[in-house]
């Protein structure tokens, strides 16, 4: 592993996952490149990029001679690989609660906060199309009950895990950061007080306000 060699991203820099990749370099304060990938084009990803994913999802990211695809792959390898703050806790029980909320955050969170809400009920109406209001009422009930999952799972203390700013923190930053764009999205933060505060906490970091400022 070439520790000096500098880690090039692939992506949009609107997508929720290239975020989350973005955001623990800045925590770990690692210089990154950025090429834009539109997945989503007519033609789909281009050949060059599903050598890198052949899913054709996003990011991929390369170091050195080293490409990895899958977020959670992707930012356990920076926090092991990098100098800087620890994301990841060294106790198992923690780790394993660590691994456990990304894993809710992806099975649970994303499709309902960030399509279903954010999409359909900000996004949307930003370009002039119609919300389907059946999309989002699902969308937030699920939500809720992702909240409530969170809440219960969250411990003492100003991050996810307590004290530790941690890899779930910053896997959850970009669909929170999304969701609460929606009013209804904010209404339902609102109801969670433990997470609110965790959220305006997070929120007011540099690496947020770098990562999610555009």
């Amino acid at each position: 592993m070439n520790g000096h060699a500098r880690p090039h991203l692939y992506g949009a820099a609107y997508s929720v996952y290239v975020r989350i990749v973005r955001l623990v370099l800045a925590e770990k304060g690692v210089d990154h490149d950025l090429t834009e990938v539109d997945v989503f084009a007519d033609s789909g990803p281009p050949d060059w990029y599903l050598r890198l994913y052949p899913f054709g999802r996003i990011p991929a990211f390369v170091h050195a001679d080293l490409t990895l695809y899958e977020t959670a792959a992707i930012t356990r390898y920076i926090d092991d690989a990098f100098a800087g703050p620890a994301l990841q806790p060294e106790k198992a029980a923690e780790h394993a609660r660590m691994n456990q909320i990304v894993a809710v955050l992806d099975a649970y969170a994303y499709r309902p906060m960030v399509w279903d809400v954010y999409v359909e009920a900000v996004e949307k109406p930003g370009r002039g199309e119609h919300t389907d209001e059946a999309v989002v009422a699902g969308g937030l009930a699920a939500s809720a009950t992702v909240l409530a999952a969170l809440d219960g799972l969250k411990s003492p203390g100003p991050w996810l895990l307590g004290a530790q700013l941690t890899l779930a923190d910053l896997h959850a930053a970009p669909m929170f950061d999304y969701f609460v764009r929606s009013t209804d999205g904010a209404r339902l933060l609102a109801q969670k007080p433990r997470l609110a505060a965790w959220w305006a906490n997070l929120a007011k970091r540099p690496s947020a306000l770098a990562a999610l400022g555009q």
